[in-house]
């Protein structure tokens, strides 16, 4: 399990280029974001913890881990956090029919893979830390990459999972150092 911190505060290693409410309240501002630092001034605290991967099955953890890139690659000049709170409706539906509605329906782990290894992320859980979103997201990709990565947000946005996002804030980073 990693657990990990994103604090948006005046400083850090990535900057912030945009903050955009999807759905929902969006966060305050921040000029930079620090993932595991410890920043006194920070604007927000985001928490999360990865987990056992609950909605893929056995050949699609496979086919991920071998297309999947590290993070932390020198060429990936270019981040996305985005935190995602689903509702209620969904957290009420049984483990079998939100993996239906989430690669069955949706298509997440097949529209996703399409742009690996291009993209690298790592999906970390927070509702059971009690934070304000259930998930945050946190991609990398060089800039050359940054118009798949559109791609892949516009894909996954418009999919039937997707109708189930109370909240969703998108934020772009740059690396600083």
């Amino acid at each position: 399990m990693i657990r990990v911190t994103f604090r948006g505060a005046a400083s850090g290693a990535w900057r912030v280029e945009r903050i955009t409410p999807v759905i929902g309240a969006s966060l305050p501002h921040a000029a930079a974001l620090s993932v595991d630092e410890d920043v006194a001034d920070a604007s927000f605290v985001l928490r999360g913890v990865t987990s056992q991967q609950r909605y893929v099955e056995r050949r699609e953890k496979d086919a991920l881990v071998a297309i999947q890139p590290p993070l932390g690659r020198p060429e990936a000049t270019r981040a996305a956090l985005i935190p995602i709170k689903k509702t209620d409706a969904w957290w009420d539906l049984a483990q079998d029919e939100r993996r239906a509605i989430f690669e069955e329906r949706s298509g997440h782990v097949a529209n996703s893979m399409k742009y690996m290894p291009a993209i690298a992320r790592r999906l970390y859980h927070s509702r059971e830390l009690g934070d304000p979103f259930d998930f945050l997201t946190w991609f990398e990709y060089a800039p050359e990459h940054a118009g798949h990565f559109e791609e892949l947000v516009a894909t996954l946005r418009a999919t039937e999972e997707w109708r189930y996002v109370e909240r969703e804030v998108d934020l772009r980073l740059v690396r600083t150092v």
